[in-house]
């Protein structure tokens, strides 16, 4: 089984690669669902949450008020690593879960999808990394556009991360969403057909 991560920053295009990969036949992991399991009501996560930045972000039916949560850390670099710690072991168990359910159903790619590979310094548990990317200013546009973000906000939020050009070194497959949806597919369909053959390579001879 053939173990990829699928990175990419705000507005790439990562979601739309995903999808695509699961069309074709990966199946495939999401961090951001995982995490939504990790921290649904009554889970320790979520009372971690609560004793940490207050019970104010819990609903009195358990929900986590996520939205609040994210305007409290998002310009708090402190207060997101707190958030981070609390969250990614929880997501990490769930991937592992995941990770063996789908071995256990003859899964030959499993492609998790992972905006933080890099910046939750888990690369090293994947056997190949997949990075979609697209220039600031693109993506900048995409979120005024799409999101409904005003620029400054748009701005803040690709300031926040870990800049591309550090990201590409690291990666087997950079997936370029500089074009139009066309543009995107081919370079997709071109890079899973790239996961496929390093699938058959490492899988055993019959």
């Amino acid at each position: 089984m053939l173990v990829v991560a699928l990175t990419g920053n705000i507005a790439s295009g990562k979601s739309t690669v995903a999808r695509r990969f699961a069309e074709l036949g990966a199946t495939l992991l999401d961090a951001d669902a995982a995490a939504h399991a990790a921290t649904a009501p009554g889970t320790p996560a979520v009372a971690a949450i609560a004793a940490r930045f207050g019970a104010h972000l819990v609903a009195p039916d358990g929900t986590l008020d996520r939205a609040a949560l994210g305007r409290l850390v998002f310009g708090d670099a402190a207060a997101r690593r707190a958030l981070e710690a609390i969250v990614h072991p929880a997501v990490g168990a769930e991937r592992v879960r995941a990770l063996a359910a789908a071995r256990a159903a003859g899964a030959a790619i499993v492609v998790c999808d992972i905006p933080l590979v890099f910046e939750a310094r888990l690369a090293p548990e994947f056997a190949r990394i997949v990075l979609v990317d697209a220039p600031a200013a693109v993506r900048q546009a995409r979120l005024e556009r799409d999101r409904g973000m005003a620029p400054a906000d748009a701005a803040h939020r690709i300031a926040a991360q870990l800049p591309a050009h550090l990201k590409r070194p690291r990666c087997d497959l950079v997936i370029e969403n500089d074009g139009d949806r066309d543009a995107l597919a081919r370079r997709t369909d071109a890079a899973w057909a790239r996961l496929v053959a390093w699938a058959a390579a490492q899988a055993p001879a019959r």
